[in-house]
């Protein structure tokens, strides 16, 4: 049994106790005033009344109590591991060392596709064999929680070594629950501060980061302090606007020249070591900072063009949430026109996974960056649903096909695939874009298909930004 079921159990056991004291009080008050006075059997209307009241405290008593249990329940109704709010108090009170975020990536699409009685059962049995696992290994009393949907918390008083060996255990031998093949990720953490609540916002990051960055499951282990140290560095960084860029060459398959450079940045930390997306980005999300930083990196690219020749255009990611804000809008278009920037050099990249559930406000708001002669790019095309259903009601200006497609270029099937996207975005006249290019075999194949512009490491190495200039000028 979990700990927190032990715990909900003898919390119920003694609030039924506190109800069933002041019951036992009151019958026993009614026996001796209907019963024993002076042992004849007499009821009158002051008894009545007196009888009704006692039953009405009593009635109270309980509602009131079992009122109180159900409001102030301590688990999660679903898993029955601790709720939130009970898991936060529960690390404040106990020694932790080390805490894990154990996330199913996929829960969304289990749940789109099995029922909600199968999807809380599946969630049930994740926390129950997560309690069997570590009593396995000879700990017990572990606090595990469904903290938020798909992340379940877990805190001992083990060091991360013995945590992170529990954890591969769960993931290599249950790769199916209850018919359901759950996508994990796990991210570890050295508690080495108080602030529980900051330690798990640093976990959701590592996760977000491990997703962003791959699409196979991995995990990492990290010490609180650094990465309070490195949520430090970020915000410093962004406040002194240090970012570091990298210009990617796209090349021209018709001209067989550069004519646009993807950018791509880091954050230059004090430290030694640069700051990557990956990592930074979930933070900067986290503490709301996305659209300062994306006006910073907009503000550094519109200082750039100008230092090289004006047929060459950038290419750089833009968050939606920054692209949806009217404030930001209004900003964005008033540095280029104070900049006197030729809007078409800018192309604005767009990734995501899912459709805006408001598509045609979002659609909208690309419509008006595209009234303003800005070019749009969808990256990652053809890596989901999302970017099919934008096709249909917007049309791009330039689209970056998926990794998997250029890896893949000897599978007939991805090879079928991507032939037929490359037709039906000339038939729309949309200029498509193939990254990941390493060697000839792949460039010989993409140039028969019909590509018009390659990137990767068998085309052009990346350009720093002094390189960049130095070029053209």
């Amino acid at each position: 049994m979990l700990l927190s079921e032990k715990e909900e159990r003898s919390r119920h056991f003694l609030l039924a106790l506190r109800a069933g004291i002041p019951v036992i009080i009151l019958i026993s008050l009614v026996f001796y005033t209907m019963f024993m006075k002076e042992g004849m059997l007499t009821i009158n209307t002051k008894d009545s009344i007196l009888l009704a009241s006692l039953t009405f405290i009593a009635i109270y008593f309980i509602y009131f109590f079992m009122e109180m249990s159900v409001q102030e329940s301590i688990i999660d109704q679903t898993t029955h591991g601790f709720n939130k709010k009970t898991f936060i108090k529960k690390l404040q009170k106990s020694k932790v060392k080390s805490i894990a975020c154990l996330n199913i990536e996929n829960l969304s699409s289990l749940s789109e596709n099995h029922s909600i009685e199968q999807v809380d059962d599946f969630l049930y049995s994740i926390i129950n064999k997560l309690n069997i696992y570590f009593e396995r290994y000879g700990i017990s009393n572990t606090i595990i929680s469904r903290y938020s949907g798909s992340n379940f918390f877990i805190a001992v008083n083990e060091d991360t070594q013995n945590l992170n060996i529990i954890l591969e255990a769960v993931v290599k031998e249950n790769k199916i629950i209850n018919d359901m093949e759950p996508n994990y990720r796990f991210a570890i953490i050295t508690n080495t501060h108080n602030d529980f609540e900051k330690s798990i916002s640093q976990l959701q990051d590592m996760i977000s980061a491990q997703s962003s960055a791959s699409k196979k499951y991995k995990h990492n282990i990290k010490d609180a302090k650094d990465l309070t140290d490195i949520e430090k560095n970020i915000i410093n960084s962004l406040q002194q606007k240090n970012l570091i860029l990298s210009f990617r060459p796209l090349l021209n398959t018709h001209s067989n020249k550069v004519d646009i450079y993807e950018v791509s940045i880091k954050l230059k930390s004090n430290t030694n070591k640069d700051i990557l997306p990956k990592v930074f980005l979930p933070t900067i999300n986290r503490l709301g900072l996305g659209r300062k930083y994306d006006f910073a990196l907009m503000e550094r690219i519109v200082e750039v063009l100008p230092l090289v020749e004006k047929h060459i255009s950038f290419t750089f990611n833009l968050s939606p949430f920054s692209l949806r804000n009217d404030v930001f809008q209004e900003k964005f278009f008033s540095h280029i026109k104070a900049k006197k920037i030729d809007p078409s050099r800018l192309i604005i990249q767009l990734y995501e996974r899912k459709t805006h559930h408001d598509l045609s406000g979002y659609l909208m708001t690309l419509k008006k960056f595209r009234s303003k002669n800005i070019r749009i790019c969808i990256d990652n095309f053809g890596s989901s649903n999302a970017s099919m259903e934008y096709m249909k009601h917007f049309k791009f200006d330039m689209i970056q096909f998926d990794r998997d497609y250029v890896t893949n270029l000897d599978d007939e099937t991805s090879y079928a695939m991507l032939n037929s996207l490359i037709k039906m975005s000339k038939d729309l006249n949309i200029k498509t874009v193939a990254k990941w290019v390493d060697n000839e075999d792949q460039k010989k194949k993409l140039r028969v298909l019909g590509i018009q512009y390659l990137q990767g490491f068998g085309i052009e190495k990346p350009l720093s930004e002094e390189a960049l200039i130095e070029k053209y000028n």
